[in-house]
């Protein structure tokens, strides 16, 4: 089968990528490329990279006339942006796999908090299916609203639920060091981002009030059976993509071994088809332009110490949503991902 796809808002970060990755799709056919823009580009003006591969013009945000041409819509607008569109593709029949923030989070109080905005489409919330496909996967199939995860969380995620799962290690206390390209604040100029301000530069932000922190508690709290909390500490390096994190964690008997913590994540992802676990270190150099997740751990100090890393753009965005959408149709779960 071909599935034919809209994108919403192609002239990001992850709607290029999604372009990228769906151009090598076997099974995916780009139909319509939605903006908001007043003047509307084509988008091998907008990246060049496109030409003589993607010559689409990019069209109205026009919910009915996607729904002629797709079955599916990628949502590539920021938060609040998004489900102000959802609704009305949802209405139009498409399905729709959403790249924000905006039904990440089951709570819309806590999302309040999280984003400073109110969420005006609790109904479609209720039903989203959280897209992180190594614990989710069954749910997607009859999903017609995916929420995809944020970079972050991607990470930390799977790098602490099965430790979680097995109980190995305490759900509480758990702290997240994470670093991410400057590619994971979008595409709009800013100026701490200049070059001449990032350059040489490594940062903190956001300590505890991350956006992503409740959605990393919420996530690990349904896949164990307990209330996990997370303190998480972003960071921001001077390179384009890549996130890695080092996540430190208490092991509920003190003579838990390395080999046991390897072991957990062996079983867990012994089968999935995106996670590596290593015996080395991981490099943000080893997963960049893939859409693959290394993870491995040592124990240290007391802690149980976690590595994991992903390139922010493909695992960590539009390379997921490929993987959810590929779940959805029933597709090779790796098509246009390898």
């Amino acid at each position: 089968m071909s599935v034919n796809i809209a994108i919403v808002g192609p002239t990001g970060y992850t709607g290029f990528w999604l372009i990228q990755l769906l151009l090598r799709h076997p099974e995916a056919d780009i139909t319509y490329l939605a903006s908001g823009r007043e003047e509307l580009p084509n988008i091998a003006d907008e990246f060049p990279e496109f030409l003589g591969r993607c010559n689409l013009d990019c069209q109205p945000i026009d919910a009915g006339a996607m729904a002629q041409v797709a079955d599916v819509a990628f949502v590539c607008l920021p938060h609040k942006a998004a489900m102000e569109h959802v609704p009305d593709l949802l209405n139009a029949g498409l399905r729709v796999v959403d790249l924000s923030a905006d039904y990440r989070l089951d709570d819309p109080d806590v999302y309040e908090a999280a984003y400073h905005t109110e969420h005006t489409d609790v109904e479609n919330l209720e039903e989203a299916v959280y897209g992180l496909p190594e614990y989710f996967a069954e749910e997607l199939p009859e999903a017609q609203l995916v929420a995809n995860p944020g970079c972050f969380p991607t990470a930390a995620i799977l790098g602490i639920a099965p430790l979680l799962e097995q109980e190995l290690v305490s759900p509480t206390g758990i702290i997240c060091n994470a670093v991410s390209g400057t590619s994971g604040a979008g595409r709009s100029p800013k100026a701490q981002y200049h070059f001449p301000e990032m350059n040489e530069a490594f940062m903190p932000y956001s300590v505890g009030v991350h956006r992503h922190q409740p959605e990393i508690d919420q996530v690990l709290s349904r896949i164990a059976e307990d209330e996990a909390s997370v303190l998480f500490v972003a960071h921001v390096a001077p390179i384009d993509r890549g996130l890695l994190q080092s996540i430190y964690l208490d092991p509920l008997d003190e003579d838990t071994s390395e080999q046991e913590i390897l072991d957990a994540f062996a079983e867990a992802y012994g089968e999935s088809e995106f996670v590596r676990v290593r015996a080395t270190l991981p490099n943000v150099k080893h997963v960049r332009d893939t859409n693959y997740c290394d993870i491995t751990a040592r124990v240290a100090g007391g802690k149980v110490c976690v590595f994991s890393a992903i390139d922010n753009m493909i695992k960590g965005a539009s390379g997921q949503a490929i993987q959810n959408m590929n779940l959805m149709f029933e597709l090779e779960e790796t098509a246009g991902l390898l």
